[in-house]
C-alpha cells in the first residue's frame, strides 16, 4: 500500500509504501476509493491542533473515506469483500486521529464504523459525506438542537459550514450566513441561503435562534453570542484557534447558550446518504489526484477551496 506520513508538525508529508495490514477480529480492510481533505488536517501539519491528537505522528492523517472492502476479520458478519462503504468515524475511534488513518490506499477498520454506501451515490459524495455531512448534520440537528421554522445562522461558508447551510434549509429552517469570501455567496443562494454578510455582527437583524460557527476564530464566537436572540443557542464547531475571548457579561446577561460540537454519530452520517440517495443534497467539491494531496492541503490552508477537497485514489 502506498500513504502519505505525517511526521512531525511543520514537516511535509512523505509518500511511503508499506505492507498492507490484515484484519483482526471484527476488522476489515477498506481499498479507498475518495478520501477527503479537512482543515483539521492542516491544523495538525501547522502545529495549531497537533497537541490535542489521539495518537501523535507518526501517523497518517485523513477521517473521511470511502471504498471497498478488499478483506475482512473473523467475526465480521454485516459486512463482505466487495461492499461499498463509508467509514463514519466517532469521538473514541477516529482514523486519522487515533489510529491510521485514509491518505492511503488501504486502510484498517473496525467493522462498527462502516456505513453502506448507496449505489446512487458516488465515492466522492460518501467520503464528503463522513465529515462534512456528519459534523454539520451533528452540529445543526443534535447539538443545536435545529427545528423546522427556526432562523439559523450560519458562520463560515466552507465545505462543511456550506453542508450545514443547505442540511438546515433541508429540515425546514430559514438560513442566513456570515462569510466574507464573496466569491461562496453565489454558492450559499444555489443551496437556499437567504441572506449572506460580510460581518459576523450583520446577522443581528435576523434575530436567528441559532447560530453554528463553523469558522472559529474568536471573533466569530464572541459576534455570535453578541448577535444571536436573547436566549439563543450558539454551537462551536471550528477551530481556527484553540483559545478566544468572549464577553461571558453578554454569555450570560442575553441567556445564551455555548455549546462545542466535535463530529457527529454515525446516525448523522446515514442520514445526510439518505439525503444524498433522495437528491436533495449535494456537497460541493473539487476533487484532485491522490498525489497532490499535500498539495490540495496548501490549497485549504491558503483558503483558496470553496466547499470540499477530495482526492480520488487507486
Amino acid at each position: 500500500m502506498k500513504a502519505w506520513l505525517f511526521t512531525a508538525p511543520h514537516e511535509p508529508l512523505q509518500l511511503i509504501e508499506r505492507e498492507t495490514p490484515r484484519p483482526g477480529p471484527g476488522e476489515v480492510i477498506l481499498e479507498l476509493r475518495a478520501t477527503g481533505l479537512c482543515h483539521s488536517d492542516v491544523g495538525c501539519i501547522d502545529g495549531t491542533i497537533t497537541a490535542m491528537m489521539a495518537k501523535q505522528p507518526p501517523i497518517i492523517l485523513g477521517h473521511e473515506m470511502a471504498g471497498v472492502i478488499a478483506e475482512v476479520g473473523p467475526g465480521v458478519t454485516d459486512y463482505q469483500v466487495g461492499d461499498r462503504v463509508v467509514a463514519s468515524a466517532s469521538p473514541d475511534y477516529c482514523p486519522g486521529w487515533g489510529v491510521d488513518g485514509g491518505y492511503a490506499t488501504h486502510c484498517l477498520l473496525r467493522e462498527q464504523i462502516l456505513i453502506p454506501l448507496p449505489s446512487e451515490v458516488s465515492f466522492v459524495q460518501g467520503a464528503a459525506a463522513t465529515d462534512a455531512g456528519q459534523t454539520s448534520y451533528g452540529a445543526l440537528m443534535g447539538t443545536g438542537e435545529l427545528r423546522a421554522g427556526q432562523r439559523v445562522g450560519i458562520i463560515g461558508l466552507g465545505g462543511l459550514g456550506m453542508t450545514g447551510a443547505r442540511i438546515a434549509v433541508l429540515n425546514g429552517a430559514e438560513v442566513y450566513a456570515a462569510e466574507p469570501r464573496r466569491e461562496a455567496w453565489a454558492m450559499a443562494k444555489e443551496q437556499g441561503v437567504r441572506e449572506v454578510v460580510a460581518d459576523v455582527l450583520d446577522l443581528a437583524q435576523y434575530n436567528l435562534d441559532l447560530i453554528v460557527d463553523f469558522a472559529g476564530f474568536g471573533t466569530t464566537t464572541a459576534g455570535a453570542i453578541n448577535v444571536v436572540r436573547p436566549g439563543g443557542i450558539v454551537v462551536l464547531v471550528g477551530l481556527g484557534v484553540t483559545e478566544a475571548t468572549i464577553s461571558t457579561g453578554a454569555l450570560i446577561g442575553r441567556s445564551v447558550s455555548l455549546r462545542g460540537n466535535n463530529g457527529g454519530r454515525p446516525g448523522d452520517t446515514a442520514a445526510v446518504l439518505g439525503h444524498m440517495k433522495a437528491g436533495e443534497l449535494e456537497i460541493k467539491a473539487s476533487v484532485i489526484p491522490f498525489e497532490e494531496i499535500p498539495q490540495g492541503l496548501e490549497r485549504l490552508e491558503a483558503r483558496k477551496v470553496v466547499g470540499r477537497l477530495v482526492a480520488e485514489v487507486n
